[in-house]
């Protein structure tokens, strides 16, 4: 399934641009601060990021396996169908 790719215009960019910085607005008026820097924010430590990090590093490893096995299994079957395609000219 291939993705739909979307091109950045300038106006695009701007519509974010744009959009972001009403949620920006929004999230301070909804903390009743009058300035976006005094809004309080949850703070992360780095070892919990560090976890899911990880974690999508070792699923990608996942993928690798996974893709070099369907890769071996495809090479099979090509080799099949070419054998099968030398096999149907022979008889014609």
């Amino acid at each position: 399934m291939a993705k739909k790719v979307r091109r950045i215009t300038p106006s695009f960019l701007k519509k974010v641009i744009i959009q972001e910085a009403r949620k920006l607005k929004l999230e301070t008026i909804e903390q009743g601060k009058k300035e976006a820097a005094d809004v309080d924010v949850d703070e992360v430590d780095a070892d919990a990021l560090a976890g899911t990090l990880e974690q999508d590093l070792d699923f990608i490893k996942a993928l690798k396996i996974k893709e070099a096995k369907m890769v071996r299994g495809l090479k099979r079957l090509r080799e099949r169908k070419s054998r099968l395609r030398r096999r149907v000219a022979r008889r014609i």
